[in-house]
């Protein structure tokens, strides 16, 4: 019986979807019992989740009385601040379950777990020392910041000292949580995100448009996209929707391209999107830990070109990855691979290969094995 623990966010976005996907994993695939304890930070309200943030948590008992009434023998947490944190772990190991926690970002050291800020990549925080997040106040006004930057300061290793095995979803993201001085303790395991589904053939030759599908905020580098569709003359379509909207239509209206702003579309409409598609584009000025977007549209058989940063030269091949940020290298590489069939059929291969459900599977599998172990 595996127990997940996740800490909706205020805004959801790809984590979500990502935990979703690993509960049918573990669920239809290693045909384990799975039940989903989930808070919501948009319910709880600003001051329960400082109280929270600050404490380590929230009733840590309805954790422990959850493992007991299950029988869980391995409690799997994503996101756990702020109201389950730490003693929630540790309420789990100590009514008998192991612990798995996944790392879908960089929150164990940044506050907004992107190691982004003032519209660079960044790394100023390290270890507990998250002083340099409360002055530049990047989360949120500087009372929230503070609030992080203290809740993550004081309770780090305290969290980390409860958990089995971290699962993380790329050498990359491992690579860069231990540059950051995470307490991962050698106990990190890379567990892909899942792709459930893969087409036949890349339908890319047909495609009319390129398409981003992303979260509208300033690490995700859709105007990069914008000014490269312009300047190689391909029709965008920009599914999403946040912080940037408003922005990045005008960005749209003053670039002199074909762009279209979809929304917040759920999972079938964006499908269709795919499937009109001949390019997809991942632009991102942040050091992404996956790329589902650049995945599900392999798997789609849809070329991608993508930003050489973070995870995405694991998913990527080389002919598709450009510097983050380079509207002119980023054109050059939209105009050479926009409806290039070929390439849609090699990222259906390299899908399957780095994110199928038998390679997330194992991945999978082999964490809670490895968790399990240490009770020993």
């Amino acid at each position: 019986m595996i127990l997940v623990l996740h800490n909706r966010y205020r805004t959801t976005g790809g984590e979500e979807r990502a935990v979703a996907d690993l509960l049918w994993l573990a669920r239809e695939r290693l045909g384990e019992d799975v039940e989903l304890l989930e808070r919501d930070s948009a319910v709880l309200g600003r001051g329960r989740a400082a109280a929270g943030m600050l404490r380590g948590g929230l009733a840590p008992e309805e954790v422990a009385a959850a493992v007991r009434r299950t029988g869980a023998r391995i409690v799997h947490a994503h996101n756990v601040n702020p109201a389950f944190g730490w003693r929630a772990l540790a309420a789990a190991r100590a009514a008998g379950a192991r612990v798995v926690m996944h790392l879908h970002n960089y929150r164990l050291v940044c506050a907004v777990g992107t190691c982004f800020t003032r519209g660079a990549d960044c790394t100023r925080c390290h270890g507990r020392n998250t002083l340099p997040g409360a002055v530049l106040a990047c989360r949120g006004g500087r009372g929230e910041a503070a609030v992080y930057a203290a809740g993550l300061t004081l309770w780090q290793r305290r969290l980390a000292s409860c958990v089995d095995v971290f699962a993380v979803p790329s050498a990359a993201a491992r690579e860069r949580l231990e540059l950051l001085g995470a307490p991962l303790g050698g106990r990190a395991a890379v567990v892909p995100h899942v792709v459930r589904a893969f087409a036949e053939r890349s339908g890319a030759a047909e495609g009319a448009h390129a398409l981003v599908a992303s979260r509208l905020a300033p690490e995700k580098g859709v105007e990069v996209a914008i000014d490269a569709c312009a300047a190689a003359d391909v029709p965008l379509v920009v599914a999403g929707d946040g912080p940037e909207a408003a922005a990045l239509r005008e960005r749209g209206a003053r670039a002199g391209g074909e762009v279209r702003f979809a929304g917040r579309l759920d999972a079938p409409a964006l499908a269709e999107l795919r499937a009109e598609a001949g390019l997809a584009v991942v632009p991102s000025r942040s050091a992404e830990t996956f790329g589902l977007a650049a995945a599900e549209a392999m798997a789609d058989g849809v070329p991608v070109v993508a930003s050489r940063m973070g995870a995405l030269p694991e998913l990527v091949e080389a002919d598709g990855l450009v510097p983050a940020g380079d509207a002119g290298a980023l054109a050059a590489a939209i105009a050479r691979r926009f409806r290039d069939a070929a390439a849609g059929e090699r990222g259906i291969a390299r899908a399957r290969e780095r994110a199928g459900p038998e390679t997330a599977a194992a991945a999978l599998r082999a964490a809670y094995a490895a968790a399990s172990a240490r009770s020993t």
